[in-house]
Order: structure tokens, then C-alpha cells, then sequence
């Protein structure tokens, strides 16, 4: 019975799946079907710099050799940028959002100057250098203006959640210079727009929660719910990536790729075909994180 839960995954073509993004392919799938649910297909090619030509497919065939099919027809989000710059030209209307002339170096020599310089992840802590205007600058980016105080969740794996965005983060990117939408806001807005009511995702994306709950309240959007999946994790100790040298999946044998994905989701669902691997896999599933 088809209920009104919407889940999703959304890979980046950047390459083909890899073990680690299998198993939030499982995670997201499992979930959608132990509640009943659909299950979507979202190729997040917003990014098209770092898109490789026919990774997306190459991803939707590598999900069916391993019998997860989307229940509806993939989207792209390539073809979605209108609805981004709507989304866009909302906050901006409200003041919600402006336009940002600082470059990479500005906004290090404004922390510098602050005592503040210093990196999160690998990225700088904005300091609202534009908030008050361009002064005759041109725009280089736009950018979503973070509100004080923490923003709070409840993870359905990792617990009670919070981050203060204008602390940790600042005001961050919402449009690009060079044009492309953010992946914050183009989220957003996809799974608004497609209905998601709960994401299952890996770990390593939880960081941006804070974010897309801030952007989902200034656009009078749904929070979804969310669970993130445990990563899994390269020899050096660092999550799998393309960008570290993950190497694509080999489906030779997807009822392999299945069960090795299942051990780091913690399933056991032993069985001889794929069918049969997944019927199991939902039922472990079920008992362990059932409907919410």
C-alpha cells in the first residue's frame, strides 16, 4: 500500500557509484519501502563544472543491475533552474538574501583583520562583509543571510542536532559566481517540489541540515525528516569518495555489492538472488527504524 511517504536519493554524476554511495542508495531505498512508500531518483548535476558526460545514466543503470528502480522518472536537476531563481528572487524580495562582491581572498583578509581567520571544513566562515551593500562593487555571488541563534533537529540515527549557521558557517552561497545555483538552495527546492517528506542520506551530508532547514523556513517549506547513514570508509580512515580515489562499483555480482552494503548498514539478509536479498533487507529494515 502506497502511503504519503516520499523519499529520495540523489547522487552527483561525478563519476559512477561507488561502494559508499551504494550504500545511501540501499539506505534511502529500504526505508521508502519499509513505509510503504515511493522511492525517487534525483541527479544532482546542478554543478555542471564537475559533471562527467554520461554519469547519470551510468548511475541509473548501476541502481537497476542492483534492483533499485525508481518509482517515478529520474529528475535532473539541470533542467530545474528556473524554479531555483524563483526560489531566489523570493528571498531577495523579502531581504532574506543579497548580493555578495567579495572574492575568496577579500572575505580571508576581512577575517584576518578581524583575528578570526580560520577555516570549517575547508571553507570560510563568511563575516556579512556585503550585508550592508556593494558600495559600487559588482555582484559576485548571492548570499542567504544566516539569522542568529541555533537551529535545532532530531536525526532519526544520530540524535537531537544543532548548529548555529551565522557562527559556524555565515551567511552562505545561494548563487555562484559564475552563475550556478547553490546545492543549498537547489535541494531545497527540489525536495519541496518533489513532495520528499523524509531523507535518508550519508553522514557526511549532515552538516548541511542547519542550512536547508534556514532555507526551507525563509521559503515557507516543509522540513522533511531525516536520517543519515553510517559512511564507509577508505583505508586512510577517510569516508570513500570519488574525489580520494574511490573506485566504481563492480557489479558483476550486485547480490554482492548488496550484502557488503547491508554489513555497513548493519543488515543481515542472507539469501540466493537480489530479490530475495531485498525482500529480507526491507523486513531488517522495518524492525529496526520502522515507519516513523
Amino acid at each position: 500500500m502506497i502511503t504519503g511517504y516520499r523519499g529520495r536519493f540523489a547522487p552527483s554524476p561525478t563519476g559512477p557509484l561507488h561502494a559508499g554511495s551504494l550504500v545511501a542508495a540501499l539506505a534511502s531505498w529500504l526505508d521508502a519501502r519499509a513505509h510503504g512508500g515511493a522511492w525517487l531518483v534525483r541527479i544532482e548535476d546542478v554543478d555542471l563544472p564537475r559533471c562527467v558526460p554520461g554519469a547519470g545514466e551510468e548511475i541509473l543503470r548501476q541502481l537497476a543491475a542492483c534492483g533499485l528502480v525508481p518509482d517515478e522518472a529520474p529528475a535532473w536537476q539541470s533542467r530545474r533552474t528556473a524554479l531555483y531563481q524563483q526560489a531566489l528572487d523570493r528571498l531577495l524580495a523579502a531581504g532574506l538574501a543579497y548580493p555578495c562582491a567579495c572574492s575568496r581572498k577579500d572575505v580571508e583578509a576581512a577575517l584576518a583583520a578581524q583575528g578570526m581567520a580560520r577555516a570549517r571544513n575547508d571553507e570560510l566562515v563568511y563575516p556579512g562583509t556585503c550585508r550592508g551593500g556593494l558600495r559600487g562593487r559588482p555582484a559576485r555571488a548571492w548570499r542567504f543571510q544566516a539569522p542568529p541563534g541555533e537551529v535545532f533537529w532530531a536525526d532519526r540515527r544520530l540524535g537531537p542536532q544543532s548548529q548555529d549557521v551565522a557562527r559556524e558557517v555565515g551567511d552562505f552561497v545561494l548563487r555562484r559566481a559564475d552563475g550556478l545555483h547553490a546545492y543549498q538552495l537547489a535541494v531545497v527546492v527540489d525536495d519541496a517540489n518533489q513532495g520528499i517528506t523524509h531523507v535518508v542520506r550519508g553522514a557526511d551530508l549532515a552538516d548541511n541540515t542547519a542550512r536547508q532547514i534556514l532555507l526551507q523556513r525563509a521559503l515557507g517549506l516543509n522540513t522533511p525528516s531525516y536520517l543519515h547513514t553510517p559512511l564507509v570508509l577508505g583505508a586512510n580512515g577517510e569516508k570513500l569518495s570519488k574525489q580520494n580515489g574511490a573506485a566504481p562499483l563492480a557489479l558483476g555480482d550486485p547480490l554482492q555489492a548488496l550484502t557488503q552494503a547491508g554489513e555497513t548498514l548493519q543488515l543481515a539478509a542472507p539469501a540466493d538472488s537480489v530479490a530475495d536479498w531485498l525482500h529480507a533487507a526491507v523486513h531488517a529494515w522495518r524492525a529496526r527504524w520502522g515507519p516513523t
